[in-house]
């Protein structure tokens, strides 16, 4: 055998060893803030998973939309021990809480972390600068979203009420969009914002909106709202009951909140899209790269999503340079 077909055998074997690791199935922990039937989580992680298929995937549920703050850092402690036990060889951290909570542990070890729908600065997070730490940012497209509502009122949307839940995503939503300000103007439409954490005060907000002097309302998210007695309440029971009893119409930030007996939309964003963006940045740490050169990125591609049912209801209608982007459910 001459030495130059031996040399090509050798860099032939080399390729294929490499190609064999990147593409072997790898175990990927998936610690997810709040829990696998909320829809935004099932959507972000329907794209994860179909984006890497023959990965292994563990799931852990944090579920700090229902559980009490106290309780947080006892479900970041046993997020933790599933780490421990399962020695992924890379997790993924969904949405806010889960990186406020356990990024700091992370950075002192070497297993790639990626995050998705984070609503806060990185910054504040200190996870810029950690070598094995990037991801996939959330911004919600509140103002885009209020202005395009605007287009579907015969008169201008004159007066916009937005409520939001009390919890850390609300809080950081506000924050960051908003300046923390509670009132504004956005275009030609004057809006307040409201964060709520007790079923009455919500459904009082709701049913006094229109005698208020609002055109609209615009509902944020609404999974932390607790009873009288403290207890939770479920995030569909807050929006069915916001939907039949409203005397305006109502509209929303993400997909999940639209449909019958839910809102009639509006510019919203997508939890799949989130799992589609950490997938891409997971594969390229898979064949090599570092995570510290893929990010942090921003996925904020929105989407025209409205409730025909809700659309009759109310009487509206999208204007003619809307309709080729507008995609209708129910």
């Amino acid at each position: 055998m001459t030495s130059h077909r031996l040399l090509r055998i050798v860099f032939l074997l080399t390729l294929a060893c490499m190609f064999s690791s990147a593409t072997a199935a790898k175990t990927i922990l998936v610690i997810e803030s709040y829990h696998s039937e909320y829809e935004w989580d099932a959507s972000y992680l329907h794209g994860l998973k179909s984006n890497l298929p023959g990965h292994d995937f563990v799931v852990f549920q944090m579920d700090t939309k229902r559980v009490p703050r106290a309780q947080f850092p006892i479900r970041a402690a046993l997020a933790w021990e599933q780490y421990l036990e399962v020695k992924p060889d890379l997790v993924v951290l969904g949405d806010d809480n889960a990186v406020k909570l356990l990024a700091s542990k992370f950075k002192k070890t070497e297993t790639p972390v990626v995050f998705l729908g984070v609503n806060s600065n990185p910054r504040a997070l200190g996870v810029v600068g950690a070598p094995n730490i990037t991801g996939v940012l959330e911004r919600p497209l509140f103002k885009r979203s209020i202005a395009e509502i605007d287009s579907l009122f015969q008169a201008k949307l004159k007066r916009a009420l937005i409520l939001f839940d009390s919890g850390t995503t609300s809080h950081v939503a506000i924050q960051e969009e908003f300046q923390g300000k509670l009132f504004s103007t956005i275009g030609r439409t004057e809006v307040e914002l409201r964060l709520i954490g007790e079923k009455s005060l919500w459904q009082q907000s709701i049913l006094n909106a229109k005698q208020e002097g609002f055109d609209a309302i615009i509902i944020g998210l609404y999974h932390t709202i607790v009873d009288e007695a403290g207890k939770h309440v479920a995030a569909e029971k807050i929006l069915s009951w916001s939907s039949e009893n409203t005397p305006i119409p109502i509209f929303c930030f993400w997909d999940f909140s639209v449909g019958e007996n839910k809102t009639a939309g509006g510019l919203v964003l997508f939890g799949e899209i989130q799992g589609r963006a950490a997938a891409k940045i997971i594969k390229a740490i898979f064949e090599g790269k570092r995570p510290s050169t893929l990010g942090p990125l921003t996925a904020d591609q929105g989407r025209y999503l409205y409730s025909k049912s809700q659309f009759k209801k109310w009487g509206l209608a999208v204007t003619e340079e809307m309709k080729e982007r507008v995609e209708f459910v129910d």
